[in-house]
């Protein structure tokens, strides 16, 4: 069978430390499980990362375009300082520093997005660092982080950018024997001067070692010093750039608070013209109930008068009745009188 497959592999490294081994020996479980014994041998012998080395696979298997431009710079500059080509390697050393520090702020924000992930403040960056340093002095190293299966941080103790072999100290152990010579008759040195000793003899090729060193810690200083000048003036771009951007921003703070404060003064008049015509409201809803309490006076006034009229008409019809009923009766009274005579 063909073993554990990529995902699986790439999986358990994603995995916290102090969980890794719980999760590779429930992964050997379902390979045994399954009957796939050779898979379940590969699994055990999976070790687990130091918190270093995790953070290093999870940038490695997150972000696996970032650990590939790394490893092509490192390329590239392995190849500089086996050259001795300066000004590519001054360049090439600010990439560098650009690179690690911007990958070290994307593993910041890969633990941060891990839920069993150290806190913030316990998370070895300068470890991280340091490995990713040494990615770009040990091939072999960089091949393991770009492999993302990374077991413990590693570092470079070596003289900075200056590649190693070219720094090779000659000492005097290191001169070859001296050749067998005649033997001399007694007395052949007198009178001649007394031949060199190997220490003697050694100390030119010393002094070669230790030149040939300092000219190439020279150079590295010189390189050093380039790198931290064009880092200033990357910074100081940087700076100007974020200058303008503050002004901008200022500008625009400046500009929307002139806004605030003028949708803040209209609010405080609509609200001032609201009060108003909710207090016109109230006094026409009050002149309203005052025009409502007289119309409903006025109609029981009318109510009481119409029955008073209708009372006076009845009174006035009973009157005239009894008026023409006297009359009537005169009428007859004075007919009487007038036929007796």
């Amino acid at each position: 069978m063909p073993g554990p497959s990529t995902e699986l592999v790439q999986q358990l490294y994603r995995t916290p430390p102090d969980r890794f081994v719980a999760a590779r020996d429930a992964a050997v479980a379902d390979a045994r499980r399954a009957g796939d014994p050779t898979t379940a041998r590969q699994l055990a012998r999976l070790r687990r990362p130091t918190v270093t080395a995790w953070l290093v696979n999870l940038l490695a298997i997150r972000r696996p375009e970032l650990v590939a431009d790394l490893v092509e710079l490192a390329d590239e500059l392995r190849t500089a300082q086996r050259e001795l080509r300066g000004p590519r390697l001054r360049e090439l050393s600010a990439q560098r520093r650009a690179v690690v520090g911007a990958l070290v702020a994307e593993v910041r924000k890969l633990a941060a997005a891990e839920p069993d992930a150290p806190p913030a403040g316990r998370l070895p960056l300068a470890e991280v660092e340091a490995t990713l340093n040494a990615a770009f002095s040990d091939a072999e190293v960089a091949d393991q982080v770009r492999a993302g299966r990374l077991l413990r941080a590693a570092s470079y103790a070596g003289f900075g950018e200056v590649p190693r072999p070219q720094l090779r100290l000659v000492t005097g152990d290191d001169e070859e024997p001296e050749e067998e010579r005649p033997a001399r008759r007694p007395g052949a040195q007198r009178g001649r001067p007394e031949p060199a000793t190997r220490a003697d003899r050694a100390a030119p090729g010393t002094d070669r070692a230790a030149s040939r060193t300092d000219r190439a810690a020279e150079r590295a200083e010189q390189a050093e010093r380039a790198a931290q000048r064009a880092a200033r003036a990357e910074r100081a771009r940087q700076r100007r750039a974020l200058d303008r951007e503050l002004a901008l921003a200022q500008a625009d703070q400046k500009r929307v608070e002139a806004e605030l404060t003028e949708a803040t003064e209209q609010e405080r008049d609509g609200v001032a013209v609201l009060d108003g015509i909710e207090a016109e409201l109230a006094e026409l809803e009050r002149r309203r109930a005052v025009a409502e309490q007289d119309l409903s006076r006025a109609k029981l006034a009318r109510r009481a008068a119409e029955r008073a009229v209708t009372v006076a008409r009845r009174r006035a019809g009973e009157v005239e009745a009894a008026i023409e009923a006297l009359a009537a009766e005169e009428g007859d009274a004075d007919g009487g009188a007038g036929a007796a005579d």
